[in-house]
């Protein structure tokens, strides 16, 4: 069985193909689409066969798909005899409501999620509208939503709950859902294998554009800093995290700006980026290693976040086996997982000064004292979506 992961952006869509009926689960392509929309779009595919670049206009992501499809069976550089090889897409969906888990895309699905466009607004919005021209284009291939949510079905609900009346929990689904799950999810499967048992109590610190921290017991999730929407948790690189809703009277009253605009604000310019102007971390860690006062207070608020829901997880679990960095900075930024860990000794968490300097892919940097195993391990989101695709469809044929 062959899956299509697609992530979609509002201008991108970037794709991985799977083989899944070989044991080995082979990665057999990757590509993207780049400034969908625009006169000339940037595409790449690369497989064993070699890889293609080209400048061509793509007026929308059902195109995009379309041309992907076509690259794929391209006799240079394709690696499928026709596109019905395709069992299914797959799409890493994020929230909808009253819909959780991995569902075959219908009008029902799509309804779901749009309800909650204003709730994940960057997310929602280009994933409906390409799965609309997928289902009126492709009719006769799957689309299947594996959504974020799903992995933290299993939180107790007084994690869940806010403390709010009863009807807006039960009745409007305003509670804690948890995202991120799909690199949690992976987590949770691989370093059982790494360590080799499965009673593991883990914290999963997926630090990166958008950022969470879960806490996994025995696999599942019993905890995450992310909320009823994307925006919450850590500050993002350019979303708010957490924030006192009694604090928009005054932003509305001072600035002036209505509801919508400072909802926008505190979506796209706040986070890091509102901080000190810059939304990647790699140029905040050189603009702080200049002595930029407003990246290293970005990089303090950061960590001092990071380091709050640590110290939460740890007492909700009772301890922990391992702490898993993953995600763009959690694998590549050592500083911040230096910060991150710093005087935690008395909780048993040691931090190797030169593995941590030196770490690569899967790595473990603590120290051979630490009580605590601190790893950096990348994630697998594509994989964990594809295997959620086949799965459901097995289940539907069965």
């Amino acid at each position: 069985m062959k899956v299509l992961v697609a992530n979609l952006g509002s201008t991108s869509f970037k794709y991985r193909l799977y083989d899944l009926g070989d044991p080995a689960e082979p990665l057999l392509a990757r590509g993207a689409v780049e400034r969908i929309g625009s006169a000339e779009s940037p595409v790449t595919m690369r497989s064993d066969k070699g890889e293609l670049k080209a400048t061509r206009p793509v007026p929308d992501h059902g195109v995009a798909v379309s041309m992907c499809l076509e690259q794929l069976t391209d006799p240079a550089t394709g690696v499928l005899a026709n596109a019905e090889e395709v069992a299914a897409i797959g799409f890493k969906a994020v929230h909808a409501k009253g819909v959780s888990g991995v569902q075959r895309v219908d009008e029902k699905v799509l309804a779901a999620m749009d309800a909650y466009a204003d709730v994940a607004p960057a997310h929602n919005p280009p994933y409906t509208r390409a799965m609309r021209m997928l289902l009126e284009r492709l009719p006769g291939l799957p689309i299947v939503a594996a959504f974020e949510t799903g992995f933290h079905a299993g939180i107790p609900e007084y994690s869940r709950r806010y403390a709010i009346p009863e009807a807006w929990a039960v009745d409007l689904g305003i509670k804690r859902w948890g995202f991120h799950g799909a690199s949690h999810r992976y987590i949770s499967w691989r370093m059982p294998e790494l360590i080799g048992r499965t009673d593991l109590k883990l914290i999963s610190c997926h630090l990166g554009g958008s950022s969470s921290l879960c806490a996994i017991s025995h696999g599942r999730s019993v905890g995450c800093s992310l909320g009823m929407s994307p925006q919450t948790g850590l500050p993002h690189n350019n979303r708010v995290g957490d924030f006192d809703v009694f604090a928009l009277p005054v932003v509305l009253r001072e600035t002036g700006l209505t509801l919508e605009g400072a909802l926008d604000t505190l979506a796209n310019k706040s986070g890091l980026l509102g901080i000190c102007g810059h939304n990647d971390l790699r140029d905040i860690e050189s603009a702080a290693e200049k002595g930029d006062t407003a990246a290293l207070l970005a990089i303090e608020v950061f960590v001092a976040s990071i380091r709050h829901y640590l110290g939460a997880f740890l007492v909700e679990l009772g301890g922990a086996d391992a702490i898993v960095f993953t995600g763009g900075i959690g694998e590549n930024s050592a500083t911040i997982r230096r910060l991150t860990c710093r005087d935690l000794g008395w909780f048993g968490i040691e931090l190797d000064p030169e593995r941590n300097a030196r770490a690569k892919g899967e790595a473990i940097v603590s120290t051979d004292a630490s009580r605590v195993a601190l790893w950096t391990v990348p994630t697998n989101e594509e994989i964990v979506v594809a295997r959620q695709t086949r799965d459901l469809l097995a289940s539907q044929e069965g």
